[in-house]
């Protein structure tokens, strides 16, 4: 089969690009800029087009499908081209549920904790020797790539995002997979340059749930009001399967999971991974692994990249790097942080990078989310609000939607930097939560402050 992708690139897309490509198929792409690590791998395949920009005479009637990606828009001069010469067109979810129709497909979804159940559950199929397809949003350890296709498994793993599929098709992902097992992890509003309002937002998750095939099932977190009432409220007939954060304690700052046969010590910490492991367990027991393995493996699984990801630890310090940044995240991280490193001062700094942390009507949903922190720290850049177009974001509706007097605010990189380096991170644990970097922090040099 032939593919071209526009706007190949992206996380996502390359990530598809090179499973088609080691599936056997003829993959070419555009993009009009690409960057690492995307730009280093699909040259190691040579994927990696010769030239940036759109180029339309490369999309012609030998091609057998085009794949569409979110940074590409309505006017792409090649999307216009296919259009022309009415070449099947298909947005990042459609083409993987072609490839995964005749399959179980496992999906995840919630506006938190998706990646980590499915990397959990990922990690316990490759523990276990279980092949299966998959896509997820983080690279794990123990796999090459981030998206699996073949002919021959029988499960099809899916980290199921709510943003939408193209820009053609503005119908969320996770709408498009139809899952035979789905979980649903929590609801809390995101997305909102795209859902405005938070019934708006819940809704997707009602059209998740009634997507489900007849006779398939769905487990949910039942301690999410939202979860509980979205998916009991639904008429679809499925089997509806609830669960719940499981029994553990925190000894010298190690996390004991209560198991059937006593206290089992693992990687991860703080009470919404141990909610997550849960659910991972019984996607787990659906897809064949028993109670007894299931533990034997996330034993072992010490986290997906970017969550929760320990950057630094010695003797009297930590530091740990998150992509928290919606308010949901961001207190369940810190309150992690904190449980797990009750005796040490916690510094918790958060970058406001994205569209919705740095609107100034959504601020107020942050209302207590650093409350666990020792040191509360938020920095956000200027410039980013102007690249986003936004209302100016000021220093003082920061202050008054976080409602923590003690608050440290800046807005200059290199004042952040000052103010990190100059820190004494003894019998201290360093929590930095952002979907960026700061304004190019260097977290080498992060590292090297811990290790001194």
């Amino acid at each position: 089969m032939n593919v071209h992708f526009i706007a190949i690139g992206g996380a996502a897309m390359h990530n598809l690009a090179l499973a088609l490509h080691n599936k056997g198929y003829q993959v070419t792409g555009s993009d009009d800029t690409i960057f690492e690590p995307s730009k280093s791998r699909l040259e190691a395949k040579g994927l990696l087009p010769e030239t940036f920009g759109w180029f339309p005479e490369k999309i012609t009637a030998n091609l057998d499908a085009i794949v569409l990606g979110m940074h590409a828009k309505e006017d792409n001069p090649e999307l216009l081209k296919a259009q022309e010469l009415g070449i099947k067109i298909y947005s990042y979810p459609e083409f993987l549920y072609e490839q995964a129709k005749h399959k179980t497909r496992v999906v995840i979804g919630g506006s938190h904790g998706k990646t980590t159940i499915t990397s959990m559950v990922l990690h316990v199929m490759h523990y276990h020797d279980r092949d299966v397809d998959y896509m997820v949003g983080a690279q794990l350890e123990g796999f090459d790539v981030m998206v699996k296709l073949t002919d021959d498994n029988d499960f099809m793993v899916l980290e199921g995002d709510e943003y939408l599929s193209s820009p053609i098709d503005r119908r969320p992902k996770f709408h498009l997979y139809k899952p035979n097992i789905a979980l649903l992890s929590g609801i809390a509003w995101d997305h909102i340059n795209v859902f405005p309002t938070y019934q708006n937002y819940v809704e997707q998750f009602s059209i998740f749930v009634d997507s489900i095939v007849s006779g398939g099932n769905i487990n949910y977190n039942q301690e999410d009001p939202e979860v509980k009432r979205v998916v009991e409220a639904s008429a679809n007939p499925i089997r509806k399967i609830a669960y719940q954060t499981p029994e553990y304690r925190v000894e010298n700052g190690e996390t004991l999971l209560a198991t059937p046969d006593g206290d089992l010590p693992i990687e991860i910490f703080g009470k919404h991974n141990l909610n997550n492991l849960a659910g991972a367990k019984w996607i787990c027991q659906h897809m064949g692994i028993d109670e007894d393995d299931f533990y034997e493996a996330i034993s072992t699984f010490k986290g997906a990249s970017k969550r929760l990801e320990k950057i630094a630890e010695s003797k009297t310090k930590v530091a740990y790097k998150d992509f928290a940044h919606s308010p949901s995240k961001v207190q369940a991280t810190t309150n992690a942080v904190k449980e797990q490193y009750k005796n040490r001062t916690v510094v918790a700094c958060l970058e406001l990078h994205t569209y919705s942390s740095l609107n100034a009507e959504f601020l107020k949903e942050y209302k207590g989310t650093l409350d666990a922190a020792d040191i509360a720290v938020v920095f956000y850049s200027p410039h980013a609000v102007e690249i986003k177009k936004l209302k100016e974001v000021t220093h003082e509706q920061i202050a008054n939607a976080f409602k923590r007097d003690d608050l440290i605010i800046y807005t200059n990189p290199d004042d952040f930097k000052t103010f990190l380096f100059n820190q004494d991170f003894n019998n201290k644990a360093l929590l930095l939560m952002s979907s960026g970097n700061y304004g190019g922090l260097n977290f080498d040099e992060v590292k090297q402050v811990i290790l001194d």
